[in-house]
């Protein structure tokens, strides 16, 4: 063979190797959508549903990426779950607390009434049996919950006028989330759960008397000042909440394992700094509200956290005495609170705080 004829056939194989090593690495490329509960420009909702789907990219080379749909982009806010659960999409950035409809004991894996702060709540779902709990319901439609989200404490409520007692409830009607919804309705309450976007409207139009939602920097956003001028504090049914990414199991299962690592380390990421980014902005965000929005933030006498924690107590009863799925959850739940007590016990302290 001539040498030019054994540099052309040395260029053709070169070229063939090289498209093929590209198609090879073209065809591991994994292209998710994930359909979002929150739009982009809700604080600590929003942004960190972006940061994660830039860590995934990032993570993994730009060879595993998950499109982020803003909420009504693919399915409504709140309906992730069937999207995912048909594989219509594979995956969503939601909360279990939105899945209540189907099953009312996912609301414990999102937020509980005078539960816990972030340590414990995540302490019972990694590695106190709840999320394994929370795999075997949702794992039923097909879906794998991966718990990506946490925020601090919320607040309990906007107020058009001032609430001096409980009594002033009854006959209100409100939008309320999870399992403080249970207790505002033994109270007198008429609830509804809305999407975030929903709210505004429906206090604008008289839909809705009142509102909770999440905490200053969100609210704000959300513009609920503008008709509801009273807050009031402190967030008994959400002393933390969690949100998952909701994941199709037969898409998650043909991943390698090397992307399936990678969707688990970013979720454990999000979760830390989603909860840390609340703390950092709210206090800000707080004295802004009124110095700005002249809310006036307002804290229920302890007598009146009293009645919503006896409430609580009684909801719990009634609804695990006819749910049994309910009662598995509570139990695991309780259960582990019950063994952690002692070591809250010993190590709660007041806070100290500069004058």
């Amino acid at each position: 063979m001539s040498l030019r004829k054994t540099i052309v056939v040395a260029v053709v194989a070169l070229s063939a190797a090289a498209f093929l090593s590209t198609s090879a690495h073209a065809a591991k490329r994994v292209k998710w959508k994930m359909h979002s509960a929150w739009g982009s420009q809700v604080p600590h909702l929003g942004w960190e549903a972006l940061r994660f789907t830039e860590n995934v990219t990032e993570m993994s080379g730009g060879n595993f990426t998950l499109k982020f749909f803003e909420p009504g982009a693919l399915v409504p806010a709140n309906e992730g779950f069937d999207a995912v659960s048909k594989g219509a999409i594979e995956s969503a950035w939601s909360t279990a607390g939105y899945d209540v409809g189907k099953y009312p004991a996912l609301a414990f894996f999102t937020a509980v009434p005078f539960g816990p702060g972030i340590g414990e709540m995540m302490a019972w779902i990694w590695f106190g049996g709840g999320k394994e709990i929370s795999e075997r319901i949702y794992g039923k439609h097909n879906i794998k919950p991966m718990h990506c989200l946490a925020i601090g404490p919320e607040t309990s409520g906007w107020f058009r006028n001032e609430i001096k007692e409980l009594d002033q409830l009854r006959g209100m009607k409100m939008r309320f989330f999870g399992l403080g919804a249970r207790v505002m309705q033994r109270l007198g309450v008429s609830t509804q759960l809305l999407a975030g976007g929903d709210i505004f409207p429906a206090l604008e139009k008289g839909v809705i008397d009142a509102t909770e939602f999440s905490m200053p920097t969100m609210d704000i956003k959300y513009g609920f000042y503008q008709i509801a001028k009273y807050n009031y504090f402190p967030g008994w049914h959400q002393q933390v909440s969690i949100g998952t990414l909701d994941v199709n199991i037969p898409k998650h299962d043909a991943l390698t394992a090397q992307n399936q690592k990678i969707l688990e380390v970013a979720c454990r990421a999000s979760a830390m700094h989603s909860y840390a980014e609340t703390e950092a902005l709210n206090p800000a965000a707080m004295v802004e509200m009124g110095t700005k929005y002249g809310v006036h933030t307002m804290r229920w006498r302890d007598d009146q956290l009293a009645v919503f924690e006896q409430a609580w107590l009684d909801t719990l009863n009634e609804d695990a005495a006819k749910d049994p799925l309910f009662k598995e959850v509570a139990d695991s739940y309780l259960g582990f609170r019950k063994e952690y007590k002692k070591w809250g016990d010993a190590q709660s302290l007041n806070a100290t705080y500069l004058k």
